[in-house]
């Protein structure tokens, strides 16, 4: 099913463009939610065409150490997902990016599966992610996410077969988020190997959506690499390291900076699709 909205409508005047959307990852209240806010306005203003917002959690399963880290400093600034919500009200005072809610069930689960998906509307979410639930156990939070008109984003694996690609059909909109790695999130050192173009291919015409890469992208060279055949190119462990290596008085303009640099590496690929 199309994605609708914002999402869809950035995708489709990039894809006349033959351009690829860059989609930052932020840890929201990371280092703290002032700070937070800045660097998603310094990053929208460089060149993200969307923006993925992390909500804290304890857990996070699919992360590795950087993004574990920078949920627990998050955590500890008083992050949650209530205050993650109130910042997307205060973004929308000031963009009118795509902004996709990034997190895990239980959260979710806590807040009210129906709660969120009126409260994550109102304030002008128009996706979520929630990357610990399996499509086939996913049928009330599609449905909840339907009635708001929110893209429902859903992850497809380098060891997904064409049964777990036609599950993701049967509920995503908007993009399918297609990881790179059998692992968790993290700056890799080189590019996604060769065969995700395939596996990318596979699900766009399974899926009939656009379709993202992210896990392992980590700086200018990879994301142009990937940007020549995926449509969206997702980077998250690379941005948040960077910006904790600014410090907390920097990390805006580091933000907007490595995103700037992202947006050029990817305007320099050679569109494949």
């Amino acid at each position: 099913m199309p994605g609708s909205g914002r999402i869809r409508r950035r995708l489709e005047e990039l894809g006349a463009e033959g351009r690829a959307a860059l989609v930052p990852f932020f840890s929201v209240g990371d280092p703290d939610l002032h700070t937070s806010r800045e660097s998603i306005l310094q990053a929208a203003g460089a060149g993200a065409d969307m923006i993925e917002l992390g909500v804290p959690c304890s857990d996070p399963i699919a992360d590795g150490p950087v993004i574990q880290e920078s949920s627990q400093r998050a955590l500890s600034a008083g992050s949650s997902l209530p205050r993650v919500l109130e910042m997307v009200a205060a973004l929308r005072r000031e963009t009118d990016i795509p902004l996709i809610l990034f997190g895990y069930y239980n959260p979710f689960f806590r807040y009210g599966e129906d709660a969120l998906a009126r409260d994550a509307a109102e304030v002008g979410v128009d996706g979520i992610l929630c990357t610990d639930l399996p499509p086939e156990e996913a049928g009330n939070w599609t449905a909840a996410c339907r009635r708001q008109s929110l893209d429902r984003i859903f992850l497809l694996a380098p060891t997904s077969d064409e049964s777990r690609i036609r599950a993701v059909a049967a509920v995503a909109s908007g993009f399918v988020y297609t990881v790179a790695v059998t692992g968790v999130t993290g700056a890799r050192s080189s590019a996604p190997a060769a065969g995700i173009e395939g596996l990318v291919g596979r699900v766009r015409e399974g899926t009939g959506l656009p379709v993202g890469v992210g896990f392992g992208i980590s700086n200018p060279s990879q994301a142009g690499q990937v940007a020549a055949y995926a449509d969206l190119v997702i980077v998250g462990s690379a941005l948040v390291r960077h910006m904790a290596a600014a410090g907390k008085q920097h990390a805006a303009k580091a933000s907007g900076e490595f995103v700037s640099s992202l947006r050029e590496g990817m305007d320099r690929a050679v569109k494949r699709t």
